[in-house]
């Protein structure tokens, strides 16, 4: 495995961090480390304008087509843009739903017609998704959802409820999985379909977390309308189709979310110094094991990319479980950090260190909860039986 980059690949990489460092200055200044995790719906006119600044230079969608709105970069380059992102401590991305999991998924089982439609207002950042997965009954077991889909006089008439949408309430659209053939069970008879957020039949109601966020939302489908043609993949092939989303999700902006724990780990020393616990040998072994285990993350993340470029390996299948319990530890080491002040205030003042807290209790849980994960490695990875 070859850990460095090649020259061409540097120089983009100072491309890319003269461009962050000159646009997060005047008027978007006041982005840098905003829209986080716990802060995801903090300055949000102000964020999606940041995402149509991205997307008038190319850097919205780097690795897609030229003609659809991208920079045709590899996917190193992808992965470097990432990473200088999360140096720069450049806003979280309103717009990286469609970025980043519609946006690869039209790419790769979209029509020409689809990807004429949707990709190039993604790459514009005039247009943004939510994604409707997770219901009340089905969480982790995607297989059980219960939202269905009638096709009636050409259109798809949406019925059900999702939970834990991100973003819904700022959405123009929502790739929602649902059951379109009566009947069916688990993973049959599901199809992937896209269905636009401002019409009558939708209702979001937002859910305040323990940070006094409103990141996640309820979305109600009440005979909600979608164009028979906006279907990705065949119609009742949704599971594979939502299973390749799901893979997206966890690909080359890995790296950048790494980039951004590094960042968090180096507050919570800087902390740890400033209140004199770097004399604490218990405390000091924990941020020594946490950089430790931020290292394997990153070696395992760059074996997993050159590894599936060549389709050797499944390593992927463990990334998921290692950063989320990684990052919830890393949570519990800033709490018994701050010690007592840790406790103080409420969510309208809280501290970063504290929403890291709050925030990281729901990493083993979200986009697949540490137990599926171990299905999965256990079961898909090891060949182990059910």
């Amino acid at each position: 495995m070859d850990l460095t980059f090649t020259v061409k690949e540097e120089a983009f990489r100072d491309e890319a961090r003269e461009f962050l460092r000159q646009s997060l200055s005047g008027e978007f200044e006041q982005l840098k480390g905003r829209g986080g995790p716990g802060d995801e719906d903090a300055l949000f006119a102000e964020r999606k304008a940041w995402e149509q600044h991205l997307g008038r230079h190319g850097y919205a969608c780097l690795s897609w087509p030229r003609e659809l709105g991208g920079r045709a970069a590899s996917f190193w380059e992808e992965v470097i843009w990432n990473e200088e992102y999360a140096r720069a401590r450049a806003p979280g991305r309103v717009g990286h739903i469609g970025a980043q999991l519609l946006g690869p998924t039209v790419l790769a089982f979209g029509t020409d017609a689809q990807k004429q439609r949707y990709l190039p207002p993604i790459a514009r950042g005039d247009e943004l998704w939510c994604q409707g997965y997770s219901e009340p009954n089905a969480g982790s077991d995607l297989a059980g959802v219960e939202t269905r889909a009638t096709l009636v006089d050409g259109e798809w008439r949406v019925t059900g409820q999702k939970v834990w949408t991100s973003l819904a309430q700022f959405s123009d659209h929502c790739f929602v999985l649902c059951r379109t053939t009566p009947g069916s069970r688990r993973h049959e008879g599901l199809s992937y379909l896209l269905v636009p957020m401002r019409q009558p039949g939708v209702r979001v109601v937002p859910i305040q977390q323990m940070t006094g966020s409103s990141e996640f939302n309820e979305v109600f489908f009440d005979e909600a309308r979608a164009g028979e043609g906006e279907v990705i993949g065949p119609v009742g092939g949704g599971w594979k189709i939502a299973m390749a989303t799901l893979g997206f999700e966890r690909g080359v902006s890995t790296l950048g979310q790494q980039a951004h724990f590094l960042g968090e780990l180096r507050e919570i020393t800087e902390r740890a110094r400033a209140l004199g616990k770097l004399a604490d040998p218990a405390l000091r072994q924990r941020l020594a094991e946490a950089w430790m285990g931020l290292r394997v993350m990153r070696l395992h993340a760059l074996r997993t990319f050159s590894a599936e470029a060549t389709g050797l390996t499944r390593a992927s299948s463990v990334s998921k479980l290692h950063w989320a319990t990684w990052h919830r530890e890393l949570g519990k080491l800033a709490m018994d950090i701050l010690g007592p002040e840790g406790l103080a205030g409420d969510h309208s003042s809280l501290t970063r260190l504290q929403q890291l807290f709050l925030f990281s209790r729901s990493d083993t849980i979200y986009a697949g909860s540490n137990e599926i994960q171990r299905n999965i490695i256990a079961e898909r990875a090891l060949g182990l039986p059910r």
